[in-house]
């Protein structure tokens, strides 16, 4: 599910396209409209994707987009129904289409449509605290509790038996029935995407949403970045403890427990029912399989497949890291 949030600009001409790109070609359909930028896996046929690592070949093959930006490398591995803009940086090139369809989404500056819940048909719904902001396109289910000091800004649906403790701040986030969001998270926020040209770091637009699902517990200090292409999801039944940090993109399963001070970098998979011990750091576009456990303080850097239990960093077999650590 794409961001229902954010106003795309398109359709666009594949010449409009092309323009930006800066890239010469000799193309049959050059009029032809582009009704939005997706991901490999999501696209239509009325569609632009990118693709800009072997990781994603399998992916590729799949796609069902018509045109695709990627580099000369990489262009063979795309079906023959979709057409390859090639580019020498396929992620900038990603940028700077994702910003025509979706201007709005390069920036996150304060929320200037909120306004104290006082003054919203939300006052005698909620329970709620002293200091509570609601911005536009806010829904809230039924018995929800907010408390002090916490802003919903714009673009936020928050289900039913909801508890959004104090001093909280979320936006562009879909939050499902009985989820407790505790104290000082930040939620729905723009992701660490930008690239360094020319001496400027140039931000990434980020498109995607935060999806929270039923029975979730977020702890105190928790900042969860929205997806940039995709979204960032939250399995039913996980648990988050304080202090954590989930990137854009990243998408954990169910019934998952992550201790405090865990940090997951964008894009990366997490499966269900994993175990992830207190500091432990996940490097970005990994996945880890179901039933995992990850000890404490650990460096994951490569994919763990089902049923492991790691430790240590580089992240290894639990029984290799005991021999080698007596």
């Amino acid at each position: 599910m794409s961001n229902p949030f954010f106003k795309n600009h398109g359709p666009l001409t594949l010449s409009k396209v092309i323009k930006s790109l800066n890239i010469n070609m000799d193309v049959k359909y050059i009029d032809k409209e582009i009704h939005d930028i997706k991901d490999l896996v999501s696209s239509t046929e009325n569609d632009i994707t990118f693709f800009h690592s072997k990781k994603y070949k399998d992916f590729a093959k799949k796609t069902k987009a018509s045109f695709c930006i990627t580099t000369n490398a990489l262009k063979a591995e795309l079906p023959q129904n979709c057409l390859a803009l090639v580019v020498e940086n396929v992620l900038v090139s990603t940028s700077a289409i994702t910003t025509l369809f979706y201007p709005e989404s390069i920036n996150d500056n304060f929320d200037e449509t909120a306004s104290s819940i006082n003054d919203t048909n939300f006052k005698d719904k909620v329970s709620f605290g002293k200091n509570v902001l609601i911005g536009k396109n806010v829904s809230i289910g039924k018995n929800c509790k907010i408390g002090h000091n916490t802003i919903i800004e714009k673009n936020v649906s928050i289900g039913d038996y909801c508890s959004i403790g104090s001093n909280n701040i979320i936006r562009n986030t879909l939050i499902k029935n009985n989820v407790r969001i505790l104290d000082n998270c930040t939620i729905g926020k723009h992701g660490f995407g930008f690239f360094p040209i020319k001496n400027k770091n140039s931000r990434y637009p980020h498109i995607g949403l935060v999806i929270i699902e039923d029975s979730c517990e977020v702890g105190c200090g928790a900042t969860i970045d929205r997806g940039s292409m995709s979204n960032t999801v939250i399995g039913k039944n996980t648990y988050l403890d304080n202090q954590i940090h989930i990137a854009h993109n990243v998408k954990i399963g169910e019934n998952t427990i992550i201790a405090g001070q865990v940090g997951i970098a964008g894009s990366s998979i997490i499966g269900s029912n994993v175990k992830i011990g207190g500091q432990a750091g996940i490097s970005g576009h990994l996945k880890i399989g179901n039933n995992v456990e990850i000890g404490g303080g650990s460096g994951v850097i490569r994919d763990i497949p089902d049923n492991m239990k790691v430790m240590g960093y580089p992240a290894k077999n639990i029984r290799e890291f005991l021999r080698e650590n007596k």
